[in-house]
């Protein structure tokens, strides 16, 4: 009887926040893991930690995700190493606040290679993979920010309004087969998102809705492993969410430029 393949999760953007609290969440339940993130300290700091405390595999590679060809050397990574994904999470991504014709348009289009081009194409790339396993789940990471345009975070929220869009499409695509394909949504997280983005003046309101990273990676975890189409973590933010849909999108963008204005 030929031996069981080790299977694994991978995580981008896991060195810290929401990918880093679902990398712990994933080994919690003895999940092997493979860390995608631009930082190797961070990375080889969290693989000892979690192997010590949760004994289970974890393999890191660190590459800048937002370059054109990065998905294709972690598919590569993954192939030449023989590692077998079960799980793929795609969280890497950032945000640039600011009036759209203000911000730099190399560094807003770095973004949406992050945010939406190498998430598509670390998706066509592992399908197959995932496919070939009984069983197996692809988390994308959107945002609330997806369900509204968002006045001075205008390519930010269009960038996850296309990962709730494509992840929906592709779930429905792969509905008879093993993968499942599901999109996390969460709103405020106590992250450094909001510094990044270069929000640090948001930040004094956004700690009254902050979540923890641990909290929404339990709820993402679990909703995956549930099957889930969309995972909106926290009662505000599904509330929010119902809002924008039945509320005048004009109303929706006033209340959201007033909050994010500049």
């Amino acid at each position: 009887m030929s031996e069981t393949k080790i299977t694994y999760a991978l995580i981008t953007g896991a060195s810290k926040g929401i990918g880093k609290s679902m990398a712990i969440a994933l080994a919690k339940r003895k999940i092997n893991l493979l860390l995608i993130s631009r930082s190797a300290d961070e990375l080889a700091v969290l693989q000892i930690a979690i192997k010590n405390e949760y004994g289970v595999e974890v393999h890191i590679l660190a590459i800048d995700l937002s370059q054109s060809q990065a998905a294709k050397a972690v598919h590569n990574w993954v192939k030449a190493k023989n590692y077998a994904v079960q799980i793929l999470i795609n969280n890497a991504g950032y945000g640039l606040w600011g009036k759209f014709a203000e911000l730099d348009l190399s560094a807003q289009l770095e973004m949406c290679q992050l945010n939406m081009a190498t998430v598509t194409a670390l998706c066509h790339l592992f399908v197959p993979v995932l496919s070939t396993q009984k069983k197996a789940y692809i988390l994308n990471v959107g945002s609330t920010a997806a369900y509204q345009a968002v006045p001075t975070l205008a390519i930010y929220s269009a960038t996850k309004a296309f990962i709730l869009s494509f992840t929906r499409a592709l779930r429905f695509e792969l509905k008879d087969g093993p993968v499942s394909v599901s999109c996390l949504s969460p709103g405020p997280v106590d992250t450094g998102f909001a510094h990044r983005a270069g929000l640090d003046a948001f930040n004094k309101m956004a700690e009254k809705f902050n979540m923890k990273p641990d909290d929404v990676a339990e709820i993402a975890i679990k909703g995956l492993f549930a099957g889930k189409s969309e995972i909106i973590p926290g009662f505000t933010n599904i509330i929010s969410v119902y809002a924008n849909r039945i509320l005048p999108k004009g109303f929706i963008e006033k209340m959201a430029a007033g909050i994010y204005k500049t």
